[in-house]
């Protein structure tokens, strides 16, 4: 009995943080959602969440991933950002991350991701062409796919949530 609840804590725990990675760009938020809900199901014997549930979450999962390179990606080079720069802004976020966003939790992680990101979109599409107002038309961009796709994101991971919540306790 004991470990049930701890098997069940871990699932709570597991959408809790996808959840935060949801908005978070460090932690792969819908997917930490699905292995939280499918270690759930398994701990209840797939008797209330089964696998056609685990499906269709799964492909929200994908969904939500899918977008959200799709969209930042393609909102950039669709406003002439070049490759280099958006992987400048993808190794910027990373190091923003890691590097300044241990100082406040969650929201400084947050915030230093997206300067990492905007200084290394900036960065290397000015070095790319020599032109500053490019490179922040180039980061602006980038922000606004950005913002469009954490925002999807978030919805997804919500209505994941909300799946589970009518599922496991409504119905």
């Amino acid at each position: 009995m004991p470990q049930e609840y701890g098997i069940s804590l871990l699932a709570y725990l597991l959408i809790f943080f996808g959840l935060i990675g949801s908005v978070l760009p460090i932690l792969p938020g819908p997917l930490l959602i699905w292995l939280g809900i499918l270690v759930w199901a398994w701990n209840d014997g797939f008797n209330t969440i089964g696998w056609p549930i685990l499906l269709f979450l799964g492909i929200l999962t994908v969904l939500a991933w899918g977008t959200d390179l799709a969209l930042t990606t393609m909102l950039s080079r669709r406003s002439g950002v070049s490759w280099k720069a958006i992987l400048g802004a993808i190794g910027g976020g990373i190091a923003g991350g890691i590097l300044l966003g241990g100082w406040i939790p969650i929201i400084g992680t947050l915030i230093a991701t997206m300067v990492g990101a905007v200084v290394g979109t900036l960065f290397i599409e000015f070095l790319d062409k020599r032109n500053l107002p490019a490179a922040l038309r180039a980061s602006r961009t980038y922000i606004l796919g950005y913002l469009a796709s954490s925002a999807l994101e978030a919805i997804l991971a919500l209505a994941m949530v909300a799946i589970f919540i009518w599922q496991a306790f409504l119905s």
